[in-house]
C-alpha cells in the first residue's frame, strides 16, 4: 500500500546526501586495454578522458632482446571535472598478438585478473575492513585489427577465456581505414562469431523507473557493438573556424567527435557518462561473486544452509567433534594401509634378496667342491705316477736286496 504524506518530511533528500558523500569520497575505475601493438590504444584512451594519462610514448631502439611473455603494465592517475575526482587506472597489455607464437598469450592477462579478484578477496577476510581498496577491473576494451573480414582466432580464444572475469567491450580500431559499408559488414561478422561461440560482452541494464528517453538512449548505444572507432588527440580546423579533435586526410578531416564519421561519442557515453557504475556494479555482483563462489568451494568451504535456522551450539559443537574424529580416522587408516603395503613391499624384496643370496651360495659351493675334486684327481694322478721310495716301500710291504 502506498500512502501519501501531508506533508513534508525529508527523505526525498538521501539522493542529495549520497551525492554529497560520493563526491566528497571521490570516485575510482579500472579499464584494461588490450590488443596488437599499433592499434591506438594509447591514443584512444587519451582522446576519452580528455587528458594526457599515456605519456609520450619514444621510439625503441633496435635490439636482439624480444620479450617472451606479456607484460602488465599499470598507469594511476588523478582527474578532475566540475568538484568530481577520479582516479583513473588504466591496464596495459603490451606485446599480446605481437609473436609468430600467440599460444596462451591471454593467460597472463587473465592471471592479473584473478590476482586482483584474490588481493579483494584476501581484504575481505581481513579483521578490519575499513580501508578496503578495489584494484578490479571493471572494463577491458578488445580493440580488434580492421581487418574487415572476421574474428581471428586469437580474438575469439581471448574473448572465450576472459568473458567470465570480466567485462568485455569490443572496438574496432582505426574504423577510418574502413568504408560505411565495410564497416556495417564487419560488425556484422564480428557479432555471428561472438554468438556462434557464446561469449558474453557488456550489456546495459534495464531498470523499470527507466523512462522511455532513457531507454531508447542505452538501445541506441548498444546497438553500436562493436564500436568502430578513431582516436586522436591533435586538433585541426575546420570550415566555420572551428577547431576538432581528428585526423587530417587530403580529401578531408575525420572527426572524433562526430557520431557521423566514427561510434567514439558513443563508447565515451557508455564508459564513462552513464554506465560507470553499472560496469563496476556488474564486475563486484556478478563477475567477483561468481569467481569468490569458484574459489572457496575449490578451498573445501561449504554455505551452511542452516544459517538462519536455530541451531544448538552444543550439538552443533558434537557432530564437528564427531565428524573431526571419523576424518581422523579414515587418516589413520589409510596410514596403515600404506604402511602395511610398504612393509609387505620391503619384506619381498629382503625375500628375493634372500633367495638370490642363497642361490649363489650354493652355486658357489658347488664350484668349490667341484675344484676340490678335480685337485684330489690331480694329486691321485701325481701320486701314481711318481717312483716309491724305500719307506714307502714298506709301508707298502715290499723288501728290497742289496
Amino acid at each position: 500500500m502506498r500512502k501519501k504524506l501531508m506533508g513534508y518530511v525529508g527523505f526525498a533528500n538521501f539522493p542529495n546526501q549520497v551525492h554529497r558523500k560520493s563526491v566528497k569520497t571521490g570516485f575510482q575505475f579500472t579499464c584494461m586495454v588490450v590488443g596488437e601493438s599499433g592499434l591506438g590504444k594509447s591514443t584512444l584512451v587519451n582522446t576519452l578522458f580528455n587528458t594526457q594519462i599515456y605519456p609520450n610514448k619514444q621510439p625503441a631502439e633496435p635490439t636482439h632482446d624480444c620479450p617472451q611473455t606479456v607484460e602488465i603494465q599499470s598507469i594511476t592517475t588523478d582527474i578532475e571535472e566540475n568538484g568530481v575526482r577520479l582516479r583513473m587506472t588504466v591496464v596495459d597489455t603490451p606485446g599480446f598478438g605481437d609473436f609468430v607464437n600467440n599460444e596462451e598469450s591471454w593467460k597472463p592477462i587473465l592471471d592479473n585478473i584473478e590476482s586482483r579478484f584474490d588481493a579483494y578477496l584476501e581484504q575481505e577476510n581481513r579483521v578490519n575492513r575499513r580501508k578496503m581498496v578495489d584494484n578490479r577491473i571493471h572494463a577491458c576494451l578488445y580493440f580488434i585489427t580492421p581487418t574487415g573480414h572476421a574474428l581471428k582466432p586469437l580474438d575469439v580464444e581471448f574473448m572465450r577465456r576472459l568473458h567470465t572475469r570480466v567485462n568485455l567491450i569490443p572496438v574496432i580500431a582505426k574504423a577510418d581505414t574502413l568504408t560505411e559499408e565495410e564497416v556495417v559488414a564487419f560488425k556484422q561478422r564480428i557479432l555471428a562469431d561472438i554468438k556462434h561461440h557464446n561469449i558474453q560482452i557488456y550489456q546495459a541494464p534495464a531498470y523499470e523507473y527507466d523512462d522511455e528517453e532513457t531507454i531508447a538512449e542505452n538501445r541506441e548505444v548498444m546497438s553500436k557493438i562493436p564500436f568502430a572507432i578513431v582516436g586522436s588527440d591533435k586538433e585541426f580546423e575546420v570550415e566555420g573556424g572551428r577547431r576538432v579533435r581528428g585526423r587530417r586526410y587530403p580529401w578531408g578531416v575525420i572527426q572524433v567527435d562526430n557520431e557521423e564519421h566514427c561510434d567514439f561519442v558513443k563508447l565515451r557515453q557508455m564508459l564513462i557518462r552513464t554506465h560507470m557504475e553499472e560496469l563496476k556494479e556488474f564486475t563486484n555482483d556478478v563477475l567477483y561473486e561468481n569467481y569468490r563462489t569458484e574459489k572457496l568451494s575449490a578451498m573445501g568451504i561449504q554455505q551452511d544452509p542452516s544459517v538462519f535456522k536455530e541451531v544448538n551450539p552444543v550439538q552443533k559443537m558434537e557432530e564437528e567433534r564427531l565428524a573431526h574424529e571419523q576424518k581422523l580416522a579414515k587418516m589413520e587408516t589409510e596410514m596403515r594401509s600404506v604402511f602395511h603395503a610398504k612393509v609387505q613391499e620391503k619384506e619381498h624384496k629382503l625375500k628375493q634378496s634372500e633367495e638370490e643370496l642363497y642361490a649363489r651360495h650354493k652355486e658357489m659351493k658347488e664350484a668349490l667342491d667341484k675344484q676340490r675334486i678335480e685337485l684330489e684327481e690331480k694329486r691321485r694322478r701325481l701320486e701314481a705316477g711318481r717312483p716309491m721310495t724305500p719307506e714307502k716301500s714298506k709301508k707298502k710291504g715290499f723288501s728290497f736286496n742289496k
